[in-house]
């Protein structure tokens, strides 16, 4: 029996990740050479949600290639589990405000005040991802 995912429930692919503080997403440079970089993510549903400055080079990469691959792992970044693909949209309006929303609930102290607060220093605008099609890395 297959278990549906709901706003509520993860979906089986995001299940590790839901409780996951740390996640290493690797985007794809011009090359094709795969760039690992920590994030937080935060989970609803059969999707999952990051976010960046405008100036970063994730941001860059993904505008130009959209399928990522991610794994949980610590803080630093060294992996603690299994790599799986997604693709990773863009966020506005409405939708971005949610996510970030998620990740402030999520890290109340480092998505809810310090990194908008650092953008903000930075004078860089704040970009949300959707992560979605998660399906395991073969």
């Amino acid at each position: 029996m297959e278990t549906v995912s709901t706003p509520d429930r993860p979906s089986p692919e995001l299940r590790p990740f839901a409780r996951q503080g740390t996640v290493l997403l690797h985007t794809r440079r011009r090359d094709g050479a795969w760039v690992p970089t920590p994030v937080s993510i935060a989970v609803r549903g059969d999707r999952g949600y990051i976010r960046s400055y405008a100036k970063a080079g994730k941001s860059k990469r993904l505008r130009n290639f959209p399928e990522v691959r991610f794994c949980p792992s610590t803080f630093r970044g060294t992996p603690t589990g299994a790599m799986v693909r997604a693709r990773a949209r863009l966020l506005g309006g409405t939708e971005a405000r949610q996510a970030a929303r998620l990740l402030s609930r999520k890290y109340p102290l480092l998505h809810g005040l310090v990194v908008p607060l650092a953008h903000r220093l930075m004078r860089t605008r704040t970009l949300h991802y959707e992560l979605s099609d998660v399906r395991p890395d073969r």
